[in-house]
């Protein structure tokens, strides 16, 4: 399950939440009527009644949440929902990242990806070195030139400097 949102407070009386969004398609994941599984589950599934995007923000009204002391309950709950079939290239999840072996153009063995993290300037990949160090490596076609999922690995074309134990080059 992916994480679309996360339920911020409530806002007005009628039950109404704003949503801190985490998915590049809200339109479609909280469309009226669409059904998310909940973390924690004992909370949900949860049916949109209504949704409104108003000054950059997300606001939703499930079904069954009819005022503002309902809706604060639902404070910090976690919307899931299941993963569409993209056939776009180069989108991956984060679950299907996590736990790819990292190996250097060559194919020695750099470490295994633990994650990515959405940063404002790009996104990276989290990297537990072999060395057992972590390591913040951007995720650019320069440096990440292969992401394979079947076979269970990325390559990592590291500038000198960025990985744990090597030296940027003399005069840099």
């Amino acid at each position: 399950m992916l994480r679309v949102a996360t339920v911020g407070g409530a806002h007005g009386l009628r039950g109404e939440l704003r949503l801190a969004v985490h998915t590049d398609d809200p339109e479609n994941r909280l469309a009226r009527g669409a059904v998310l599984q909940t973390e924690p589950p004992a909370v949900g599934p949860l049916t949109i009644a209504a949704v409104s995007h108003r000054q950059n923000h997300w606001y939703v009204r499930f079904d069954g949440v009819a005022d503002r002391t309902a809706a604060e309950g639902l404070r910090g709950v976690v919307l899931l929902a299941e993963p569409v079939d993209d056939e776009e290239e180069d989108a991956w999840y984060p679950h299907e990242l996590a736990g790819l072996r990292a190996e250097s153009p060559d194919g020695a063995h750099l470490g295994a990806v633990e994650g990515i993290r959405h940063l404002p300037a790009q996104d990276v990949l989290v990297l537990r070195e072999v060395t057992g160090e972590r390591t913040l490596i951007p995720f650019v076609r320069a440096i990440v030139p292969t992401v394979d999922l079947p076979g269970g690995r990325v390559v990592i074309d590291a500038p000198p400097g960025l990985l744990a134990g090597t030296e940027p080059e003399a005069g840099r």
